[in-house]
């Protein structure tokens, strides 16, 4: 054989051989998780009946995360400090009728913050206590 014949063998094998790697990577490779953060929303109504909402997301603020929880449904006024809750699966907590509002915590903790801007962390524990102010 001649040394082109030989070099355009080697060549075309090389090709061969890293095609065969880029595919074995594309189809190997890890694939992206939806939803890599897992995190619980539980619901305390009025009757103190709680329920618990599992997800997996990729929402950044606490609002996404409730728009996400399948079952899960809310509502409330636009203000300057963002979206005031006040209606949880149906129930309203009027506090100018009786003094009731909806209570944000994370990991057992007061929120802080309003929902579009309450942080979701992969792992956190949110609930949603109706509250009545004494």
């Amino acid at each position: 054989m001649s040394t082109n014949k030989k070099k355009i063998i080697g060549i075309v094998a090389f090709v061969l051989v890293i095609a065969a790697m880029v595919t074995a990577f594309f189809v190997f490779r890890d694939k992206p998780v939806k939803g890599s953060k897992s995190v619980v929303i539980s619901v305390v109504d009025a009757d103190a009946k709680t329920t618990v909402y599992e997800l997996k997301t990729d929402a950044s603020f606490l609002k996404q995360a409730m728009e996400e929880a399948k079952g899960l449904t809310f509502s409330g006024t636009e203000s300057q400090y963002g979206t005031m809750v006040d209606t949880v699966n149906g129930i309203r907590a009027d506090y100018n009728k009786d003094k009731a509002y909806w209570s944000f915590y994370v990991n057992d903790e007061y929120c802080a913050n309003g929902i579009e801007t309450q942080v979701v962390n992969d792992g956190d524990k949110f609930k949603i206590v109706y509250t009545k102010a004494e």
